[in-house]
């Protein structure tokens, strides 16, 4: 059976800071009630039941979808150099640290995953990008859009967070005849994308994957920016940047940088990250053409080209783009020891502990001169996604485990101590 778009909504609704050819925001249906859910949209298609075989929380096959989309799985045993780092990050060609020159007004970085979008969209390659602008009553909030022209993208730029249907715009823009697409997305909406992609009867689907660990909700994002700073609507920009600092912009102009180590985790309420954002197995985005990110960066853009139709579009910026090869630095065990102990609090119900104010300026200067920095930062986040996974699935999701735990993560948290159960092992069906 294949997702039916012809009950979807084909007139144009009011647009999101833009006029409606260029940047359109149809309207959706309501979300079907799901357990372990980040609202990829799918459950608002004509067609919910597909979540069963979509969604990454209840039965993924990354293995399949990686042969199926880059030509061959991942090798989680490899240590030799040039595929050594895949069981962290998924299949690859290559990796680059990267920038656009001049960097892009309004961008989260320097603007790469948007104008990788405008490209598509001059050269006539895709009908439609299919990605997230703010909502124009919260900047913050994100809200799925079908862009159609270059202009549309600029009006995409920065990072959103809350729950974001995209998915919910393949049938719409389907109904409008655009049957080549290229989506912008985060790894839960991407694995559900590639999960239906044969059933989507596309010419042609490019996708671009940003990085994601930890989403929450629109509204307890907005709690967290008033523990940041007295004036939180004020607040323009923020990113967790590489160097352990979380970097603040202003309307006014003003800068703030607030070390990991002295931010306010403890005074966050125990739900505040979803229990889908502490299992989520998919941090890099493994089944995207082209993960864009940061987190291997050295503060630039970390680019992961993962085949030949990623290589395609990262081709398309030319000579706007600078890449270099990504460096590492640094040990990643005992700060990933450190988490996991915290975790076991937290997954135990038991509070966080928080670091006595006298050591918090201490640490924040001495963690980004001997934490681990480049590629060792990235694998030290996987690990720790890794280690959040097993510990809070054992404690409310046990049974799951073996279903939502592929062996490659078991692979990950096996030098911190973390063996599976038979119970848990992954058993092919």
């Amino acid at each position: 059976m294949t997702l039916d778009a012809t009950t979807a909504d084909t007139q144009p609704s009011t647009s999101v800071n833009g006029p409606a050819p260029a940047l359109w925001a149809p309207p959706l249906a309501d979300a079907a009630p799901r357990g372990l859910c980040t609202d990829c949209g799918i459950s608002r298609s004509s067609e919910p039941r597909a979540c069963g075989r979509a969604c990454q929380f209840i039965k993924p096959d990354y293995p399949g979808l990686e042969a199926r989309v880059h030509g061959r799985a991942r090798d989680p045993d490899s240590r030799d150099t040039d595929r050594g780092d895949e069981r962290f990050f998924g299949p690859y060609r290559r990796m680059l640290r990267a920038a656009l020159e001049p960097p892009r007004a309004g961008a989260q970085w320097t603007g790469i995953a948007t104008r990788i979008g405008e490209r598509l969209l001059e050269s006539g390659m895709v009908d439609a990008v299919l990605t997230m602008a703010p909502d124009p009553n919260d900047r913050w909030r994100p809200v799925p859009v079908i862009v159609t022209r270059p202009e549309g993208m600029a009006q995409c730029r920065g990072m959103r967070m809350g729950y974001a249907p995209l998915l919910a715009l393949l049938e719409p823009a389907r109904a409008r005849g655009y049957k080549r697409l290229a989506v912008i997305g985060i790894p839960c909406q991407v694995y559900a994308l590639r999960a239906l992609e044969q059933e989507l009867g596309l010419d042609a689907l490019y996708v671009v994957g940003t990085p994601c660990s930890d989403n929450t909700t629109t509204e307890r994002f907005h709690e967290f920016l008033a523990l940041l700073d007295p004036e939180p609507l004020t607040i323009s920009y923020l990113e967790f940047r590489a160097d352990y600092r979380v970097e603040l912009r202003f309307d006014d102009g003003r800068q703030r940088e607030i070390p990991f180590l002295q931010l306010p985790i403890s005074k966050l309420s125990p739900d505040f990250f979803p229990m889908t954002c502490r299992t989520c197995v998919d941090y890099t985005n493994v089944l995207a053409d082209i993960t864009v990110g940061y987190m291997g960066g050295e503060g630039e853009q970390w680019l992961l080209v993962r085949n030949e139709r990623g290589e395609k579009l990262l081709g398309l910026l030319d000579d706007e783009i600078r890449t270099a090869t990504p460096g590492s630095s640094g040990k990643r065990k005992g700060p990933v020891a450190g988490f996991k102990a915290n975790v076991e609090r937290a997954a135990g119900g038991l509070p966080l502990r928080a670091m006595p104010d006298w050591l918090r300026p201490l640490m924040g200067w001495l963690m980004p001169k001997i934490g681990p920095k480049g590629l060792e930062f990235a694998r030290a986040r996987l690990e720790m996604k890794a280690l959040e996974t097993v510990l809070h699935l054992r404690r409310h999701y046990p049974k799951r485990m073996r279903h939502m735990i592929p062996a490659h993560v078991w692979r990950l948290v096996e030098p911190y101590g973390l063996m599976p159960t038979d119970e848990e092992r992954p058993r092919a069906d």
